[in-house]
């Protein structure tokens, strides 16, 4: 159960001792940006409006309407939309930061996302110095996504007793963090409560991790904002999982799949429906780490690799390889793993429970931005539609922080803004090579965009 946790660090500060890249800088508009005679995704509603116009100005979307009646700044830079489609942008709702004391290690990250329609990412792996990060981000001093941020991971091993709980969480509230992650290895259940507790009486939200200890029906009963990579959903239909330790149910319960009982998955749903329990599925984990039918091999061919270092291709690659030789590995009980994961993906959407876009990226062929649009695919797979799919990427993700202005194409929201050279609600590869970004008042052309992203080639 450990691996997840210990390869986060591996391939993060692997990173820090190569010479670094020229950081992406991308200058803020002066005046107004327009978008014109373009087919809009408000993502709200599962719909196209035809032929509008958009104007945004200083980071927000002034107006929105038919081509001819919406009046055009005359300061403004000018998009022709014609044939394109402009949709919210996207929001990484697992992302990982490099947790280091130089920012200037971070950049690199941070320009992977955005430049790939990543405009806001939910850190998952926090450090002290993600909170200045987080207000240069804001300034605009950085360039980079929208930034929420955890604090530093509450697993067994950093707190051990009820007491460092509640200073945990006291301590990182009082620092500024956004939420509490959550991490294996697992607490045990006295000091899960005692966090639980203290979260609750700081209005402290709390995500991620499962402990083993304490279940899926114990996590969705305390209250978390969202329960990440499904932890805890395929053990909890295993009979007789009490009498198990985690090592013998693996990760995500990957080696008890087979003793599962899936007429347990509409209970489960509807408890975490009931409860308002998110979810962040991270099915690309087990898509592509976990699975048996592709190989390390080909996933090293992928085009996005040329971004991550030789030695961390070697790492993910070694790391794979490592599970599917684990004596406990069935291919058939691995593709049995990954099918009642989509099982479970399809009936949240059909119950209502809110599904949340998010990769784990970096992580084993996870590459920040890219991954994403893997994850869409994946949500596809699961029986999703293209519409449900970037929902959970878009306004859920506003929904989730209670943001009525964020992944919505909608007069006086944040603009943060994909032109798409197709409609993603038919195909949502569209998403991949956009056509350009605004992040607030920061334009990224399509030839900016390749620019920029040689710059942060490493092989």
């Amino acid at each position: 159960m450990r691996i997840l946790f210990l390869l986060l660090f591996i391939v993060l500060f692997s990173s820090c001792s190569e010479k670094r890249p020229e950081p992406v800088d991308i200058p803020p508009l002066k005046g107004a940006i327009v978008f014109y005679n373009v087919q809009v995704l408000p993502m709200d509603r599962d719909t196209v409006l035809l032929h509008q116009t958009v104007v945004a100005r200083d980071g927000r979307i002034i107006a929105l309407g038919d081509t001819a009646a919406v009046p055009l700044p005359a300061d403004a830079l000018m998009i022709d939309g014609a044939g394109r489609f402009l949709m919210p942008g996207l929001t990484e709702m697992h992302a990982h930061v490099p947790p280091v004391d130089d920012i200037a290690d971070m950049q690199r990250v941070l320009a992977l996302f955005a430049l790939n329609g990543v405009t806001a990412i939910r850190g998952m792996l926090g450090h002290p110095k993600h909170l200045e990060l987080r207000e240069l981000l804001q300034k605009g001093a950085v360039f980079g996504p929208r930034f929420y941020t955890a604090g530093p991971p509450l697993d067994g091993e950093s707190i051990r007793t009820p007491e460092e709980a509640r200073a945990a969480v006291i301590e990182q509230k009082r620092a500024g963090y956004d939420f509490l992650k959550v991490l294996m290895p697992g607490l045990t259940p006295p000091v899960f409560d005692a966090m639980v507790a203290a979260a609750k009486k700081e209005s402290m939200p709390f995500a991620g991790h499962v402990p083993f200890q304490v279940g899926a029906k114990g996590a969705i009963e305390a209250g978390y904002a969202s329960i990440d990579h499904m932890d805890g959903f395929v053990e909890s239909l295993v009979p007789g999982i009490g009498q198990m330790t985690a090592e013998e149910a693996g990760l995500f319960g990957m080696f008890v799949a087979d003793r599962a009982d899936t007429s347990g998955i509409d209970a489960l749903v509807e408890a975490l429906y009931a409860h308002g329990i998110w979810v962040v599925p991270t099915q690309s984990l087990a898509e592509r780490w976990f699975a048996p039918d592709v190989s390390a091999e080909m996933l090293q061919q992928e085009p996005e690799m040329i971004y991550m270092s030789k030695k961390e291709i070697k790492n993910w690659t070694n790391t794979k390889n490592e599970l599917m030789s684990d004596p406990r590995y069935d291919s058939m009980e691995m593709i049995r793993f990954r099918n009642i994961r989509r099982q479970m993906i399809l009936k949240c959407e059909q119950k209502g429970v809110g599904l949340l876009l998010g990769s784990d990226a970096p992580q084993v062929f996870n590459v920040p931005g890219f991954s994403i649009h893997h994850e869409l695919q994946y949500l596809i797979a699961a029986g999703l539609s293209p519409y449900e799919a970037l929902r959970s990427g878009t306004v859920q993700a506003g929904r989730f922080f209670g943001r009525d202005d964020m992944g919505i194409i909608a007069e006086g929201a944040v603009s943060d803004l994909i032109l798409l050279n197709g409609n993603p609600l038919k195909d949502v590869s569209f998403t991949q090579n956009p056509e350009g970004i605004l992040l607030g008042n920061r334009w990224v052309s399509s030839a900016r965009r390749q620019t920029e992203l040689k710059k942060l080639v490493r092989q």
